[in-house]
């Protein structure tokens, strides 16, 4: 899954919950309890996710495309299928967390026959179109499908903070949240399955953009010969405590109140100063010059003298033509 706090490890890692005797019995029948899981997937995700399962006490097996992934669960007791087909058919509940949508196609359609009646929760990472064609995929062939949008690393995974997005099938969250509640808060956001994806890739368009933005003035002030960890020291701080203005933006936007008093107007808001600095400096204007393209379409419609949140309408706009 993509990082939300930080970058994700070079190895997939067990839970830091200790494995307890309970996890060494994935060859028996599983329980209301403890429904028998098949992980297919053994990233730095999966098998976090497969880890916190196996301390549960469910029964577990697992599968991965590329062998040898599967040696630290398989020693604390997971048992490791040499098929999806294999993984599948001990399965209560079938957890995906593949590389991507297609690699989900590619893995589950060769076995759709043994999947009818199980449940499905997808984590893979797709676009709310993709969940949403799985979904109807899935109801195709009997399949009850949940998809999942993790928004943790997988070091959070199991632990305080850690939270996934659910939607589609309700009766299959209700039906298995118990076994997600393992891994972190579960929110239900509705039968509409892309909605927990539209939700992830949304907030993870915060963070990349705010990541790019710290890379842009690391790469300013280093051509003064600052280090970023030195810059790092003083940006994040100051980030930090610019998030809090978040809900009143949100409350701007959903009342279209840009004229409103007190806000930052998109006139003091130019970043031309920035853009220059920038070259000055010798790096490239990408990054900012983004940001400013959205406030020049809303000042030279006319909305100089009103908020920043105004940009919206530009982000909104994909025509570039009509603003309100």
């Amino acid at each position: 899954m993509t990082p939300t706090t930080a970058p994700p490890p070079h190895s997939p890692t067990m839970p830091a919950t200790p494995v307890t005797s309970a996890s060494n019995s994935s060859t028996t029948l599983g329980s209301p309890a403890h429904p028998r899981v098949s992980v297919l997937g053994l990233g730095a995700m999966g098998a976090v996710l497969a880890g916190t399962l196996l301390a549960a006490g469910h029964p577990t097996t697992v599968w991965n495309r590329t062998h040898g992934r599967a040696d630290t669960l398989r020693a604390a007791g997971a048992i490791e299928a040499t098929s999806p087909a294999e993984a599948v058919s001990a399965a209560d509940v079938v957890i995906v967390c593949l590389f991507d949508h297609a690699s989900v196609h590619q893995t589950l359609d060769p076995i759709a026959t043994h999947l009818a009646g199980t449940d499905l929760v997808n984590l893979t990472t797709t676009t709310p179109e993709q969940a949403r064609e799985l979904a109807a995929w899935s109801e195709t062939h009997g399949i009850h499908h949940l998809d999942g949008g993790i928004m943790s690393v997988p070091e959070m995974i199991g632990h305080a903070g850690s939270e996934i997005l659910y939607s589609g099938s309700p009766e299959v969250f209700g039906r298995r949240q118990d076994l997600l509640a393992h891994w972190g808060a579960s929110t239900y956001l509705g039968p509409d399955a892309g909605r927990a994806s539209l939700e992830d890739l949304a907030i993870l368009s915060g963070m990349y953009v705010m990541f790019a933005g710290f890379l842009h003035g690391a790469a300013m002030v280093a051509s003064a010969g600052v280090g970023a960890v030195e810059f790092a020291g003083r940006a994040a701080p100051f980030l930090a405590a610019m998030t809090g203005g978040l809900g009143g933006l949100a409350e701007t936007v959903d009342a279209r109140s840009y004229a409103a008093p007190g806000q930052q107007s998109l006139d003091f808001s130019d970043l031309s100063h920035i853009v220059r600095a920038s070259a000055e400096a010798g790096v490239s204007t990408e990054a900012v010059q983004m940001v400013q393209n959205l406030i020049t379409r809303q000042r030279d419609a006319g909305f100089g003298t009103e908020g920043f949140a105004r940009i919206y309408e530009s982000i909104t706009d994909t025509t570039s033509r009509s603003h309100r």
